[in-house]
């Protein structure tokens, strides 16, 4: 792949990673199913395994209706594989909170502190444009008692 090519195919799979996250975000289950291959798979933090676009639409729409979610993602790093596969790696900031909560000036409060977690993904080219063949995500740290 010429360096032009690979460029756009790290752009494009850059922007389905971003488009994952706000899909998320925005309670949008289909729109977050539908940037995954048909037979994805997602490996959710706590290591329940989503396979195809059904099992990851039904695992996000079953979330509370009042659960709002911000993923900052960042650090992305990405590159295109011998097999023509795109492997990305971000690292994500997690905050929660509540819609139900009144917002202020400020927005509104965070349910628990945040969370910093990794999502790596595999993504492959198909007739539908660049999906997500296979996502890995998991915390790596989270606010708990200081030491002393």
């Amino acid at each position: 792949m010429d360096e032009l090519h690979t460029l756009v195919a790290e752009s494009a799979c850059r922007d389905v990673g971003l488009a994952a996250a706000d899909g998320v975000d925005r309670n949008d289950p289909d729109g977050l199913a539908a940037l995954f291959a048909p037979d994805g798979v997602l490996v959710r933090p706590d290591g329940t395994r989503l396979v195809g676009r059904d099992a990851v639409r039904a695992a996000y729409a079953a979330r509370p209706a009042d659960r709002l979610t911000q993923h900052l993602v960042c650090n992305h790093r990405l590159a295109v594989q011998a097999d023509g596969s795109v492997r990305s790696v971000a690292r994500v900031l997690l905050v929660t909170g509540r819609w139900s909560d009144a917002p202020t000036p400020r927005g509104r409060p965070m349910d628990a502190p945040p969370q910093v977690g990794v999502i790596e993904d595999r993504l492959e080219r198909t007739p539908e444009g660049w999906r997500i063949a296979e996502r890995q995500a998991r915390f790596e740290l989270h606010f708990g008692p200081l030491a002393g």
